[in-house]
């Protein structure tokens, strides 16, 4: 009887693993013939699970897991469709490109790269998961560029105009650096940032104490800002910022964070920038919005020219 009821118990689990595999091998979605399984997906989406803690096996959370799964599914489509779009346009990331851009990161987090993978091993992604994301990324912006940047015309008496109307909030941004605070879970960021605004608590005193983002004992000092590297969202942000100015807490991959841009030293005294200075910081001021919106129309007609069968 034992030995039965064993067998039974196996062929049981068997059929559970068969049914398993059978869901992990189903295709979310066909792009232009290239295929997406489930696998690919609950593997790409399982960061932002975990941000949203989110568990795919509770019944209560199907919903918002469903939602999860079909902005991945929405990201992973158009990362194919640009993928395709570089092979026509005969666009390419060479893996040196790639290198220089882990490079960066480790400088501007002050890592070695022993420190560096630790950090990648602590939160779960492979160095050949990043060097993906990268290669993605830097296709992006040499697609933006080729198909949308040249595209983009900001004319000189739209410089002027903007000019005039701000002239007294242009200042020389050179020098400045980029404080990163991203709130723990268990935090109250909003009285936190209350203390930030007062003057009560100074942003490199609660980095320090309740920031679990890189460089928190450097009172989340990121480095200089690249602000030909920023991507849209950030630059949208810190272009209306001022040295010293702190944003308020906005969303950060799931997390509560603050960013606070400053001179190091303290010095973060404002210099009034002349309309022949202040013309290339304007010009990316402008061109920003308008770039974005040309990128979206671009990637709506590649997704109306694909052909998309999604099966979720």
């Amino acid at each position: 009887m034992k030995k039965t009821l064993i067998l039974l118990l196996a062929i049981w689990l068997c059929g559970v693993c068969g049914v398993q595999a059978a869901q992990l091998n189903k295709v979310a979605a066909v792009v232009n013939g290239q295929v997406i399984t489930m696998f690919d997906l609950q593997k790409t989406a399982l960061p932002e699970l975990g941000r949203a803690r989110l568990n795919p096996n509770n019944p209560a959370q199907a919903k918002e897991v469903d939602k999860v799964f079909r902005k991945v599914l929405d990201m992973m489509i158009m990362d194919i469709l640009l993928g395709q779009e570089a092979k026509r346009l005969k666009i390419s990331v060479s893996p040196s490109e790639v290198d220089n851009e882990i490079a960066k990161m480790m400088k501007a987090r002050n890592l070695t790269k022993q420190q560096f993978e630790a950090q990648l091993a602590q939160q779960k992604i492979s160095i050949d998961e990043l060097r993906q994301n990268f290669e993605k990324s830097l296709l992006r912006q040499k697609i933006m560029g080729m198909e949308v940047g040249r595209k983009v015309v900001v004319t000189p008496a739209e410089i002027k105009a903007y000019y005039e109307a701000h002239k007294d909030n242009l200042y020389d941004r050179g020098g400045l650096h980029m404080g990163v605070l991203v709130y723990a879970p268990n935090v109250n960021a909003k009285s936190i940032a209350a203390q930030i605004k007062s003057g009560k608590l100074s942003f490199e005193e609660a980095a320090a104490k309740y920031s679990i983002a890189p460089n928190k004992d450097k009172g989340g000092d990121m480095g200089p800002v690249e602000w030909d590297r920023l991507n849209p969202e950030w630059e949208g942000r810190l272009n209306k910022m001022k040295p010293g100015d702190v944003t308020d807490v906005f969303d950060l991959q799931g997390r509560k964070a603050q960013v606070h841009l400053f001179r190091p030293g303290g010095d973060n005294a404002e210099k009034q920038l002349t309309l022949e200075q202040a013309t290339p910081q304007i010009d990316a001021i402008l061109r920003q919005p308008k770039a974005m919106e040309r990128f979206e129309d671009y990637t709506s007609q590649l997704r109306n020219k694909a052909v998309i069968d999604i099966r979720l």
